[in-house]
């Protein structure tokens, strides 16, 4: 825990003073009692139970006065909060290679089963918006609040060839900031065979927002799901830069082999390896988290724990408010107390 007016906490050096003080009292009222009955006398007035009750009431008063010491401190705490997030895009590969049946009954079918089951449990104040990526990226449903139309759009899927990944994120963005100017064009195509950028692979724009902080931005999150490696569009790294320049967090989920593996269909092959790396990539820079699913319980299970993500956060946040209301509860109680037990008021 942390303070924001860390400076007003030496008023709690106050305290030790007014426990003396009290104590001080206490043996002067002794003394003034003692002047005029015998100490047999006094002694049997009190009573034992009485004797320890009647330091109940300051006790609480005091603790009631260090927690508000403490609140006029302002201070802060990492805490579980409900999220701010308004806007989810769900990125999803449908690429050819989706269709290979090692997560049964295929890769496509987990995937829209365990999206929609996420769907159904995010809140209805979130919108959704849905982006379908193979070698090009568009957007299969605006954000909306409306389950139906997002769950429609995910159910109409139908497979393509190749995977641009960097696309899909390019889109996403354009989708959370529709008015920024992010032009997929602008951006060029290196040869995703390569190591690094190709030179240039962004071009240069002069109304570009100024970067912020990665992952600061909390009114949206990108959540992309891909079988495989890039194959063709602009570079998935420099894409994830560009959303970490904007804040923008975005969760990235690998399904089918890592190893790689061939597949078949109508005459033709092809062999698919998910690029576990530039995933890991891809989250590390925008501040998201890289989650892999081997199987449709574990996919499913991938969506449960990004549900519970984006629902509740942890976040720093000022809990001066409660630091007050206890406060005022333990002086309410000290001076509820003292009525009933001695019909006087501390």
């Amino acid at each position: 825990m942390m303070f924001q007016w860390a400076d007003l906490l030496w008023l709690l050096l106050l305290l030790p003073a007014l426990v003396a003080l009290y104590l001080y009292l206490l043996r002067r009222k002794k003394k003034f009692a003692l002047r005029y009955a015998s100490l047999d006398i006094v002694k049997e007035a009190m009573g034992t139970g009485i004797g320890v009750r009647r330091h109940i009431p300051p006790l609480l008063f005091l603790l009631g006065l260090t927690v508000l010491i403490l609140a006029i401190a302002r201070p802060t705490a990492t805490v579980l909060l409900p999220s701010q997030h308004e806007t989810i895009i769900l990125a999803m590969d449908v690429s050819g290679s989706m269709r290979a049946t090692d997560v049964e009954p295929n890769r496509l079918v987990a995937a829209q089963n365990a999206a929609k089951a996420f769907v159904a449990e995010v809140p209805d104040s979130v919108r959704i918006g849905v982006v379908a990526f193979a070698g090009t990226a568009t957007v299969a449903q605006a954000p909306t609040r409306n389950k139906e139309e997002i769950v429609a759009a995910i159910d109409r899927f139908q497979l393509q060839r190749a995977t641009a990944i960097g696309s899909a994120i390019l889109v996403s963005l354009a989708t959370i900031f529709p008015n920024s100017g992010i032009d997929i064009a602008s951006f060029s195509y290196p040869d995703p065979k390569a190591r690094t950028p190709a030179a240039g692979a962004a071009a240069a724009n002069p109304n570009a927002p100024k970067p912020v902080a990665p992952g600061s931005y909390n009114s949206a999150v990108v959540i992309l799901l891909t079988d495989g490696q890039r194959t063709t569009g602009p570079d998935s790294v420099q894409a994830a830069r560009l959303a970490a320049d904007r804040g923008v967090r975005v969760y990235t989920v690998g399904i089918g082999t890592v190893a790689g593996e061939t597949i078949g269909f109508e005459g033709w092959s092809m062999h698919v390896r998910l690029d576990e790396e530039t995933l890991k990539t891809i989250a590390d820079v925008t501040r998201g988290e890289y989650f892999y699913a081997g199987s449709a319980a574990d996919l499913k299970k991938v969506y449960q724990n990004l549900n519970s993500k984006l629902v509740l956060e942890t976040r720093k946040t000022e809990v001066t408010a409660l630091f007050a209301a206890a406060a005022a509860l333990l002086a309410l109680g000290a001076a509820l107390l003292s009525m009933l037990w001695f019909n006087r008021i501390l």
